[in-house]
């Protein structure tokens, strides 16, 4: 008797616990392609945060430019003008 209360206090934890696991288990196909993906859309945020940056320099040296070009236009048009 007493061993059939030893074998049940042993095997129902496990049963238990093997039932709660079975269905993280059965999902780790998903989530490992669901890591997956997450980390390839990082990478394309990091190649976008990059062009990003790259259009954002090229922009200010446009920028740049336009100042300079306005601001020979602006002595050009006061030479003719004087």
């Amino acid at each position: 008797m007493l061993k059939w209360i030893v074998l049940a206090l042993v095997l129902l934890p496990l049963v238990a616990l093997a039932l709660a696991v079975r269905p993280v288990l059965a999902r780790l196909p998903r989530l490992r392609r669901a890591a997956v993906a997450l980390q390839r859309r990082a990478a394309e945020a990091e190649s976008l945060r990059v062009a990003a940056e790259s259009l954002q320099e090229r922009a200010e040296g446009l920028q740049e430019r336009l100042d300079t070009t306005e601001r020979r236009l602006t002595l050009i048009r006061a030479k003719r003008g004087g």
